[in-house]
């Protein structure tokens, strides 16, 4: 039910957006694909991992091409979540910018010096490859 909450948060992000830029990826004919990401983090570095997020993983995610749809929070079963959107041409550049993002020695850096002064960030990922189905409404950002 949490699940089909989120989705139905996440079209309806993009329908008030009011997004209508072109259906499908010129250079492939095929629509993008979209990225879910669920992080459950400790109420207690709720603040420190929305700072991190906000100030870091941003500007880095930036530079590897993440192209982030939307960003919320959330509480399920008493536990904070941190639950973000993502689009990308392709599972290839997909998994190409998070290994870029991953190996990073900035956000390496930012990640264990963080964890230092406040200890554990996430609990728990969870992490979803969307494709859209033939008959839904298509809307995107990346060109």
């Amino acid at each position: 039910m949490k699940k089909l909450f989120i989705i139905f948060l996440i079209i309806l992000s993009g329908i008030t957006l009011g997004q209508t830029i072109s259906s499908k990826d010129s250079s492939s004919g095929k629509p993008p694909i979209h990225q879910l990401r669920i992080y459950e983090i400790p109420k207690e570095n709720r603040q420190v991992f929305l700072d991190r997020f906000r100030d870091h993983a941003l500007k880095i995610m930036k530079k590897y091409g993440f192209t982030i749809v939307s960003i919320w929070e959330s509480e399920y079963k008493d536990k904070a979540e941190f639950v973000y959107l993502l689009e990308w041409k392709n599972e290839v550049s997909m998994k190409k910018a998070w290994e870029g993002f991953m190996s990073d020695q900035e956000w390496k850096d930012i990640k264990a010096q963080t964890a230092k002064l406040h200890g554990n960030f996430v609990n728990n990922i969870e992490d979803r490859t969307l494709k859209l189905t033939e008959f839904s409404p298509q809307k995107q950002l990346v060109k």
